[in-house]
């Protein structure tokens, strides 16, 4: 691993950053001037400013995003600040535009003010077709997309809660086929209720999940400590638990055909797994250790496992979603990114694993199939489209 980082930092040394500006076409005459600038421009600024909407059709807003970051919660490195936060920010929009041909900005703000990064992220809009929020700690990133999500007309989506839930959702309608149980019938231990946790939980009961316990450092959610907790956990509350029981994750693991874990190392032991209910299903995702390791986690019977990781099978990746998912809304100009449309995502990406090609180790498609892109946004346009989230 070392060695990984000494050579990548060596590579970002000598790129001086890995992204830069390329032109759609020449500029080498004086007609390629008036053309493209003054006084040619005149024209395409005059059709905008008679109907707004034809922003998308005469500059790149229709096939731009901003890849936003305060740089609080960056991979597993914590808050180190909104420069140290760069290489990552340059590294989301390598992948935009590889796997979604999207042209996406690093934009990393000096600011951990919730309502300054939304008035920053408000006032910069007008230039993009939609604002991927990223690495912004919770509970905080939560307000901020919801505040922006009311108050822009373009597709915001926070990738660290939505595209892990969207992985996962569709991971775990493949797992299921192969344990061959009912979405209805199956209870869920969620280990971690932060800014993933709580996506996959709300993600997985539209679904149709029935029983789901929520667990965070503080143990069970619960409806009746519903005044102790910040706004998020109190959303939980309501659609976890339903029988209320005040119990550990050892005993709600006996109850459980599923658990997954965006949590801490180690949570997991496999005395857990054993107890849990027959071909139990663990997604273990905690990075860069998981809750369980996936050899111990095999090893004390569970017939599916998912991990974070790229050297064990089933790797549950955002890389399979926010490409595609954007790809999807900018291609039909949405205004929003709904519920239904993350989870049409989401069944978009499960139906890429055929029947024949599934199995206990097969249950995701691999991040570099590039099928997997155009999949996603087939299924999220055609949801925006139905639902009329988009601009006429």
């Amino acid at each position: 691993m070392a060695d990984v980082y000494q050579e990548a930092l060596k590579l970002h040394e000598e790129l001086k950053g890995k992204l830069g500006v390329n032109v759609k076409t020449r500029v080498e005459t004086k007609d390629d001037l008036s053309l493209l600038y003054t006084p040619g421009v005149a024209q395409p600024c005059r059709e905008i400013h008679k109907n707004k909407n034809n922003v998308y059709k005469y500059t790149w807003k229709g096939n731009s995003v901003a890849v936003v970051s305060d740089g609080t919660a960056v991979l597993g490195l914590g808050d180190i600040g909104p420069e140290a936060a760069m290489p990552v920010m340059e590294g989301k929009a390598i992948l935009f535009k590889k796997f979604g041909d999207i042209d996406a900005v690093p934009i990393c703000l000096d600011t951990k003010d919730p309502k300054e990064i939304i008035s920053i992220v408000k006032a910069l809009a007008p230039t993009f077709g939609g604002i991927n929020l990223e690495d912004i700690s919770a509970p905080r990133c939560i307000e901020i997309e919801r505040t922006l999500k009311e108050e822009l007309d373009i597709p915001v989506f926070h990738d660290d809660q939505h595209g892990t839930a969207i992985v996962v959702t569709a991971g775990l309608i493949n797992a299921l086929k192969v344990v061959k149980k009912d979405i209805s019938d199956v209870s869920v231990v969620v280990s971690g209720t932060g800014a993933a946790g709580s996506s996959i939980i709300k993600m997985i009961h539209n679904l149709g999940v029935k029983e789901i316990y929520g667990f965070n450092i503080n143990g069970i959610v619960l409806k009746e400590d519903y005044d102790q907790y910040d706004f998020l956990t109190q959303e939980l509350s309501l659609i976890t638990n339903t029988q209320n029981k005040r119990i550990t994750m050892k005993e709600a693991l006996e109850e459980a055909d599923v658990f997954i874990g965006v949590s801490a190392p180690g949570l997991l032991t496999r005395e857990m797994v054993k107890g849990m209910k027959e071909n139990p299903i663990v997604f273990a995702m905690a990075n860069p250790e998981p809750e369980i390791k996936y050899q111990d986690a095999i090893e004390a019977g569970a017939r599916v496992v998912g991990t974070g990781r790229s050297d064990y099978p089933n790797q549950i990746n955002n890389l399979l979603a926010f490409p595609g998912l954007f790809r999807g809304a900018l291609d039909v100009h949405a205004t929003k990114i709904t519920e239904e449309m993350k989870l049409a995502a989401a069944y978009g990406l499960a139906s890429l694993v055929s029947d024949e090609e599934l199995s206990e180790t097969y249950i995701i498609p691999d991040a570099l199939n590039p099928k997997v892109a155009k999949t996603v946004a087939k299924a999220v346009g055609e949801k925006a489209i139905e639902q009329g989230v988009i601009h006429n």
